[in-house]
């Protein structure tokens, strides 16, 4: 009976020890790395820091975007040991109610933020409370030097750095890279045994095109002519005309991007490419220019504008002022709308449209920003029977200040349409390039002899009879254009008749043009003509800039600058 019960103890011990040693290798062998994995994240936690973001500079090397270093505090909820009066003082330091910072501790998690990119100052001070399950890691956070200067060309990121307007979200994947992770270890009981950090290198830098110098000059005035005209906005783009470089862009209301959480979405608005309006006049560029290269006229054929008005599909169009007997030249340089009208008709609708699609109208000019629109010009078979009429003077057309300026661009540089652009260069940190906007790229769209025509007509326009010679500048010649426009009457559906847009838009020294520069005043109070309230900020602007860029004067008087208003 003993020897049977020593067989069937000994057979059951066998059996427990084969039992063993099978769960021992399905544990070691078969599940190792489903048990390894599970450790790994009981025992540790991988947190990921903000990326660091590449700088970008102007064309000069001077900063507009860097990143600073701060540290942010967090916690681990199961190890934090604080008071009352801890927890009180640590809510003082940080400006934080107490409710708020508990808030943080959570039950299921071993990591939680507590605040983000704290002053150094303050981050001693809590270092000094020395409250236990408490740590500080470092994170870039981005700053911008220049404030409000630039701001819609530079853009913003959010608290996390990431990408949000301006050539900080057009140029993300060459800004950013991995800021790193952090590793947190742990024992069994969870008791933080140690903590690393793996760095990442930062992002690439950007090179812009834009001259921070001239940036503060076109800022300047603008913020001056919205205060005398109690404007509702305004917008200024200054650009090389035979390259597309854009060498400063603005527009009022403006934000602050290192408070872009304060910032109105109105203020953000890029107006220049994403606020579309009637050029009104300026747009008589097209009619005038496809007219002289199709060869219909040339600067001294003659137009009977005596009548003040001309009917187009049951509607009269009618001058501001009354005319006699114009010439081309005298059309364009008086901005007549009768006169446009019958150089519209002559070309008939389906070359109007040709020629307002090549200039760029109805078209992206793919700046490399982000939120650009296209603007519009219907089809031909969609005109109505005063269509003709109506966009020979600007009207029934929808353009972005960025679009006239690059039309105007067409007529400084000799006949090529070009693609405006903000980025020079992206460069690693090490400084190779890895991107260039070069070479330019043009095309032509009208023969140099249509160009250099009606530059010498917009040449003309500040003689004696001519309707801008506010925006005569001593010592150079100037060729430009302003424009009056009607802003729809929301109640009414008609144009209004106290809400409208001034504009100009010109290019400096005529002849060999370093500047191509519009201006856009939305709802000026007090006068409502171009030639009256944009065209002394294209003064303004063009005066301090031609000296900046010691750009030689004449020593012939200012009313030898000459150009054209509407």
């Amino acid at each position: 009976m003993n020897r049977k019960r020593t067989v069937v103890l000994n057979t059951a011990i066998i059996f427990g020890f084969i039992a063993v040693f099978f769960r021992l290798a399905d544990l070691m062998i078969v599940q190792h790395a489903l048990l390894l994995e599970k450790a790994i994240i009981q025992q540790s936690q991988v947190e990921d820091i903000q990326v660091r973001r590449g700088n970008i500079y102007d064309w000069k090397g001077r900063e507009f975007a860097v990143n600073l270093e701060y540290e942010s505090l967090y916690c681990d909820p199961e190890n934090v040991e604080v008071d009352r009066n801890g927890m009180k003082r640590l809510a003082g330091i940080l400006g934080m109610k107490p409710k708020a910072i508990q808030a943080k501790f959570l039950p299921d998690k071993r990591f939680s933020w507590v605040n983000r990119k704290i002053t150094p100052d303050k981050a001693a001070r809590v270092r000094e409370l020395g409250i236990k399950g408490f740590g500080f890691i470092s994170e870039a956070k981005r700053f911008y030097p220049r404030g409000t200067l630039a701001s819609h060309i530079i853009g913003a990121v959010g608290l996390d750095n990431q990408a949000l307007e301006g050539i900080e979200l057009e140029y993300d994947k060459y800004l950013k890279a991995p800021g790193g992770k952090v590793y947190f270890f742990r024992d069994a009981r969870g008791k933080m045994l140690s903590s690393g950090v793996e760095m990442e290198a930062k992002g690439n830098d950007i090179l812009l095109t834009i001259d921070e110098s001239l940036q503060y000059i076109v800022e300047k005035e603008l913020e001056k002519a919205m205060t005398k005209w109690k404007s509702v906005a305004a917008s200024a783009i200054m650009m090389d005309p035979y390259t597309g470089k854009i060498l400063a862009l603005a527009n009022r209301p403006s934000f602050d991007p290192n408070k872009i959480g304060k910032a109105k979405r109105n203020a953000i608005r890029n107006r220049v490419i994403t606020d579309i309006y009637e050029p009104g006049s300026t747009f008589k560029l097209v009619v005038g220019a496809a007219a002289l290269e199709e060869k219909l006229f040339d600067v001294d054929s003659i137009f009977d504008c005596s009548s003040g008005g001309i009917r187009v599909g049951g509607k009269i169009i009618r001058d501001t002022h009354k005319h006699d007997l114009l010439t081309f030249k005298e059309v364009i340089q008086k901005s007549s709308n009768v006169g446009a009208v019958m150089i519209g008709m002559e070309l008939g609708k389906k070359r109007v449209y040709k020629y307002a699609k090549l200039f760029g109208f109805g078209e992206l000019t793919d700046i490399d920003l982000p939120g650009e629109v296209s603007g519009w010009i219907r089809r031909p078979r969609n005109w109505s029977a005063t269509s003709i009429g109506a966009i020979s003077i600007g009207q029934e057309v929808a353009a972005t200040p960025l679009q006239v300026l690059r039309a105007y661009s067409v007529i400084a540089n000799g006949g090529y349409l070009v693609r405006p652009h903000l980025v020079s260069e992206v460069r690693t940190p090490e400084g190779r390039v890895l991107y260039s906007s070069g070479p330019v790229r043009k095309k032509r769209i009208i023969s140099e002899r249509t160009a250099v025509m009606f530059k010498e007509i917009l040449e003309t326009v500040v003689e004696e009879g001519g309707t801008a010679p506010r925006a005569a500048v001593d010592g150079n010649r100037v060729a430009g254009k302003t424009g009056t426009a009607q802003l729809i009457d929301p109640r009414t559906r008609r144009y209004s008749k106290k809400r409208f847009i001034s504009s100009f838009v010109g290019f400096v020294p005529a002849d060999n043009p370093k500047i191509a520069l519009i201006i856009v005043i939305y709802e000026p109070k007090g006068q409502i003509f171009g030639g009256i309230v944009a065209a002394p900020v294209f003064k303004g602007i063009v005066d301090q800039s031609l000296s900046y860029m010691n750009v030689p004067r004449d020593e012939s008087p200012a009313n030898n600058l000459l150009l054209v208003s509407g």
